[in-house]
């Protein structure tokens, strides 16, 4: 059993910002396997269902951003999945708008939702799926910035990009990390065409 966990905010307010694109990518996943998701009794939606061949539940923690361990951590531990098998989705102010990379075992970086799995989870050993959302041009706020919606140009390239994060996740589930970090992080570092 593994944990895909999507980091974003709840509620009508956050739908399509760049903070959320956590919650849009496990969407495309339960979407494109048919599954829904559902209340349960953590703070959190969740959605079973298998990926890569592997057992999986799919969450959106209903916390705020930076409570998200409040939400993954009891509902990590009712299943026991250790961190090494909970796969965190996220925005990422330090890549490029759409580039994706897989790590693990790295701090929080000024990541509020990382900080907080990583003070829930007692550890940082759970693999992350960074995604670009870029930076802010000019003296916009970073805070600004990451609750604002993608503009329709960006929307349609993180779309675009979709079927590629779900690969990633994917990827980690079926022949590891290393080998998902090999594949995904030299790859997005190649220029577009």
């Amino acid at each position: 059993m593994h944990l895909v966990v999507g980091l974003g905010n709840p509620g009508e307010t956050y739908v399509g910002t760049r903070h959320n694109v956590g919650f849009q990518v496990v969407d495309y996943l339960a979407e494109s396997r048919g599954l829904t998701f559902g209340d349960s009794k953590w703070p959190a939606k969740i959605a079973k269902g298998t990926l890569g061949g592997e057992p999986v539940i799919l969450v959106k923690p209903d916390t705020y951003m930076n409570e998200s361990g409040r939400a993954v951590g009891p509902l990590a531990a009712y299943y026991r999945v250790p961190p090494g098998r909970i796969i965190v989705l996220h925005d990422d102010l330090d890549l490029t708008l759409s580039r994706i990379m897989v790590v693990v075992n790295r701090g929080a970086g000024g990541h509020n939702g990382i900080g907080s799995l990583i003070d829930h989870l007692g550890g940082r050993e759970f693999v992350r799926v960074r995604i670009g959302v870029g930076r802010p041009e000019g003296a916009m706020p970073v805070k600004n910035f990451v609750l604002a919606r993608f503009q329709p140009q960006e929307r349609e390239l993180m779309l675009a990009r979709m079927p590629s994060i779900a690969e990633a996740v994917c990827l980690v589930l079926e022949r590891g990390v290393l080998a998902a970090m090999a594949a995904v992080n030299g790859q997005s570092k190649k220029p577009s065409a």
